[in-house]
C-alpha cells in the first residue's frame, strides 16, 4: 500500500507508482480491503504501463452505489438514491485532490458488481474517464437496457466481463445477468464502435476471482487507451 488518506471526510487507498501515467478510481467495499493490494500487484503484472490505483471506501454499497431503486437488489429505501452524490464526490473532490498530486493525467473508473454498473452508469454523465473497467456489473437491474441504448458512454473505452457460471444461477432476476450483459455489448459496439470496447467470459460464478477479473479489467483498458 502506498498510502492511505482522508480526502473530504473519507478514506481512500493509493497503490502503484510516485509517477504514474494514469490513474485508476475504484469504489471499494470494506471487505474488499485485504484484497486491493494484491489487485495492485495483478494490475502491475498485466501492464507495463506504470499508475496509481485510487479507491474509495464506501460506507453502504448499494445506497452508495446503485444509480436507482430495484427491490430486486435492495429493498433499503436508502438503495438508489446516493449514487449521485458518490459521483459528486469523485468529480468535486476526489479527481482533484489526485490532479493535485500529480498531475492532470487521464483517469479509468472501473469496479466490480455495483461498482462496474456504478461504472458503466457514470461514463454516461461526464466525459471525465477516458476508459470505464466494468467487471462482472450488475446490469441485471432493471430497465438497464433501455438507459444504455439512449444514454451512450462518454468514454473512449469499455471493457465488461462475466464468469461463465454467473447467468446459471435459481434467481430469475440475476439470471438475467448474461443475456443484458450481451445486449450492453451490442450497443457499445455500435455506439463506440467494435475496437472501442471488449467483452470478456471468465471461468466461475460471481464470487470467484473478483480482484483478478478486476486486475484484467483495469490492464486492458490502460493499454487500450495508451496504444490508440
Amino acid at each position: 500500500m502506498l498510502e492511505q488518506v482522508i480526502v473530504a471526510g473519507r478514506t481512500c487507498r493509493l497503490f502503484g507508482s510516485e509517477r504514474p501515467a494514469c490513474v485508476l478510481i475504484q469504489p471499494s467495499a470494506r471487505h474488499e480491503n485485504k484484497t486491493l493490494e494484491a489487485e495492485a500487484a495483478m494490475i502491475a503484472d498485466c501492464s507495463k504501463l506504470p499508475f496509481v490505483l485510487a479507491t474509495i471506501e464506501l460506507e453502504d454499497w448499494m445506497a452508495d452505489l446503485l444509480p436507482w431503486p430495484d427491490g430486486n437488489i435492495s429493498r433499503d429505501p436508502a438503495a438508489g438514491h446516493r449514487a449521485l452524490d458518490t459521483l459528486d464526490y469523485v468529480l468535486l473532490s476526489l479527481v482533484p485532490e489526485l490532479q493535485r498530486r500529480y498531475g492532470p493525467l487521464p483517469m479509468i473508473l472501473g469496479g466490480y458488481s455495483l461498482g462496474g454498473l456504478f461504472a458503466l452508469w457514470t461514463s454516461a454523465q461526464t466525459d471525465s474517464f477516458v476508459a470505464i473497467a466494468a467487471a462482472s456489473p450488475s446490469v441485471w437491474i432493471r430497465d438497464w437496457i433501455p438507459f444504455a441504448r439512449i444514454h451512450p458512454p462518454l468514454a473512449d473505452k469499455v471493457y465488461l466481463s462475466l464468469g461463465d457460471q454467473e447467468e446459471r444461477v435459481k434467481n430469475q432476476a440475476i439470471a438475467r445477468v448474461g443475456d443484458s450483459l450481451r445486449a450492453q455489448y451490442a450497443l457499445l459496439q455500435e455506439q463506440l464502435g467494435p475496437g472501442h470496447c471488449t467483452l470478456v467470459w471468465e471461468q466461475g460464478n460471481h464470487f470467484h476471482d473478483n480482484e483478478g477479473r478486476l486486475a484484467r479489467a483495469f490492464a486492458w483498458c490502460m493499454e487500450a487507451y495508451a496504444f490508440s
